[in-house]
This record gives C-alpha cells, sequence and structure tokens, in this order.
C-alpha cells in the first residue's frame, strides 16, 4: 500500500482470507463494479494447539457488503498485482476528527489488521489519530464525563505514529512479530495513549523505538510470552509495563519477558510490574537489563496492589498474581522520588526470586533531606555486585 499525502476520513481493515498471506491488496470491494480481486494466499496447515481459525470468506465478503465506507483505492497510488510488496508508506495518513463516523459504521477499530501472517508495512510515513477530541472527552480529563473506549490506533510496523485517541499501536493475538525503528508521540498529558500494547501475544521483539505519550511506554498484559524490548527510549509517560494484571479477580499470565538497553526519563515510572489483589496466575521469568533512568519517580517497582483509585476503593484481597523470578541488571540512573526501589508484594503470595545486581539508582535531587531509598515488603529476593538503595 503506497500512499500520497492523504487527509480523509479513512476507516480500513486488513482482512487477510487465509493466515499466509504475501504481497496482497484488495481492490475497492465497496465499489458496485469490482472487476477483480487480487487476493494471494497459501493453504495453511491448521494444528489443534494453534488456537488459530481461519476465516470463512463468504462470513467477510457479506460483512463488507453490509458496510458503506470512503476507500482509498491503492491502484491509483502505484500499486500493482505483480506479486511485488506495494507496502511502503509516504505523507500522513489522518484519522476523521468526527466520533459519529465510528459509530455509524458500527466499529471501534480505526486502522486494524486481524489473522495475518507476512504482513509487512513500512515507511517514511506518519499515522495520525486526531486524538485530541478524544483527550478532551476523556473521563481522567473530565471526571463527570463517564468512562468509554477510544478507537485503537492501528497493528502495524515501522511508521511514526502521532497523537493516536487511546492506545497507539496494539498486538493482540500475534505469533513472530517485529516491532523496529517506531516513533511514537502524544503530550505527555493525554490519557490511556499507551505506546506499545502486547496482548495475547508470542514472540514479539519491540526494537529501537522512541516512545513519549500519556501512559505506559509499552505494556504487556495477559497472555503473552517471548516479548523482548530492546534499544527503547521511553518518556513522558509512565514507563514499561508488565501488566496491569488480574483485574475483576480474573487470572492472567506473563512469561518470558527480557527489557534489554532502554532509557527512560522524566516518567511516573520506570520499569513496573502491576497487578491487582484478587487476581491469580502469574508474571515469571522477567529481566530488566542495561535500564538508564533519569528523574523517575518509581525507577522499580513491583506492585501487587493496584488498584485505580480514581474508579474505585481497595479493600484488601487474598489472592494475588504471584510474581517470581525476576532479574535486574545494571539499571542506573536518578530518582524523582525518595524511593528508588519499591517492591509493595502480597502477605499471602509475595514476591519471589527476585534477584538485583549491579543497581544505582540515587535521588536527583541528593542531599540531606533527598536521599534515595527501598521500600520492600513481603519479597523473596537476594543481591549481587553493589545495590543501591539495598531493601
Amino acid at each position: 500500500m503506497w500512499l500520497k499525502t492523504l487527509c480523509v476520513p479513512l476507516f480500513i481493515t486488513f482482512i487477510c482470507l487465509s493466515t499466509s498471506c504475501f504481497g496482497s491488496y484488495i481492490e475497492d470491494p465497496f465499489h458496485s463494479d469490482v472487476r477483480q480481486t487480487h487476493v494471494y494466499s497459501r493453504p495453511t496447515t491448521y494444528n489443534q494447539q494453534d488456537n488459530v481459525n481461519p476465516i470463512n470468506n463468504n462470513e467477510v465478503w457479506s460483512r463488507i457488503d453490509r458496510v458503506t465506507l470512503k476507500v482509498i483505492n491503492v491502484d491509483d497510488f502505484g500499486a500493482k498485482a505483480n506479486g511485488i510488496d506495494d507496502s511502503q508508506i509516504h505523507g500522513t495518513i489522518k484519522a476523521t476528527v468526527h466520533h459519529s463516523d465510528y459509530k455509524a459504521h458500527g466499529r471501534r477499530r480505526w486502522l486494524y489488521f486481524v489473522n495475518v501472517q507476512n504482513l509487512r508495512v513500512e515507511g517514511g510515513g506518519i499515522i495520525n489519530g486526531n486524538g485530541r477530541t478524544w483527550w478532551q472527552n476523556s473521563c481522567k480529563i473530565n471526571i463527570a464525563l463517564p468512562c468509554k473506549e477510544a478507537q485503537l490506533n492501528l497493528r502495524v510496523a515501522g511508521l511514526r505514529i502521532r497523537n493516536a485517541q487511546q492506545m497507539h499501536l496494539s498486538f493482540n493475538k500475534c505469533v513472530n512479530v517485529k516491532a523496529l525503528n517506531l516513533s511514537v508521540i502524544a503530550p505527555g498529558n493525554s490519557p490511556n495513549t499507551d505506546g506499545i500494547h502486547v496482548s495475547e501475544t508470542h514472540n514479539i521483539h519491540i526494537k529501537n523505538c522512541v516512545i513519549k505519550t500519556g501512559d505506559d511506554c509499552i505494556s504487556v498484559v495477559s497472555g503473552s510470552q517471548n516479548v523482548q524490548a530492546t534499544d527503547i527510549t521511553c518518556g513522558p509517560g509512565h514507563g514499561i509495563s508488565i501488566g496491569s494484571l488480574g483485574a475483576r479477580n480474573s487470572a492472567a499470565y506473563v512469561s518470558n519477558v527480557i527489557v534489554n538497553r532502554a532509557t527512560i526519563s522524566d516518567t511516573t515510572n520506570g520499569v513496573r510490574i502491576k497487578t491487582w489483589q484478587g487476581g491469580s496466575g502469574y508474571a515469571k521469568n522477567i529481566k530488566f537489563q542495561n535500564i538508564m533512568v533519569h528523574n523517575v519517580s518509581n525507577p522499580i517497582i513491583i506492585d501487587q496492589n493496584y488498584c485505580d483509585h480514581h474508579k474505585m476503593p481497595c479493600p484488601y484481597k487474598v489472592s494475588a498474581v504471584q510474581v517470581s523470578n525476576v532479574i535486574y541488571e545494571n539499571n542506573r540512573g536518578t530518582s524523582a522520588s525518595n524511593v528508588a526501589l519499591k517492591f509493595n508484594c502480597s502477605r499471602r503470595f509475595p514476591c519471589q526470586e527476585i534477584f538485583l545486581q549491579n543497581v544505582a539508582i540515587t535521588s536527583s535531587q541528593e542531599d540531606k533531606e533527598h536521599t534515595a531509598e527501598a521500600s520492600c515488603t513481603n519479597i523473596i529476593l537476594s543481591y549481587r555486585g553493589n545495590v543501591f538503595p539495598p531493601c
């Protein structure tokens, strides 16, 4: 898909009629005179453990027939059905600012990729979600307003993404993903604008990304495993988070996460694991290494008693998501608060196998009144090398 500079109300959905597609595109399916459709697919054998359901072609087209949308025909911009990659994006794609456009189409998404493998969308273009009108009507900005979901911006890699209505880039139920060389930017006071959100996704590598938003730079939630984030620049925002997990007494499972070579600046958190009281499951085999923090309020934090105080009171609950085998190695920098290390763990399910090696975080205002300290509750941990501040 090669697009020139556009400023039109777009609603784009990429649907793969098989889970293996390449060099494919669909001519305008909403035009009454569709002469040909170019979809290249390979037959795929589905194993029961793959948990993948092929899409019924008739079902897909029946859905398309029921929707009337404005569609940009990629033929008009140089795409050809010759098996050659036509995925370079140049210029700017902007979302409509009219909330009613989304309601009219019965969708909660703007750009959406589902059941796709071997898809590559790249280029020097900008995806602009025009999120300001959504932020102004957020319950976090105006508490008198009800909290409601906005559109997800897109699920793709290799772009500059700006001002999403809520989450900028979301990977859900994906396998074998690379998110490389991304720039994701929104104001620090924009609510719920996570940079990259990973949910129920396996084998994802996020690399060489600059993320500046009003929420988590990267958030990894339940069902995700084998997640790598390398060479990340984060801030402002809420840092890099595992969770939240276990909301509304649910079971959550996250494992095998490595964050390596991240610079986190002027954020509310650095590297964080957050789980709700009352949840179950686990967050395990997690490593934060070579992390540099600058003026971060909670540089290292595990919170098994997480609760959104703006929405409800937080009574004590016995159950908790088990947090174990977490390594902090070569984490350095400055804390904007006196508490540089905070481990707020469950009484019934304490944090286990927490390992700190060569950690040195001082106060950004280091003096007699501002000295970095650690707050450690219900945790089993060990040290190697120099660790400051110690529990």
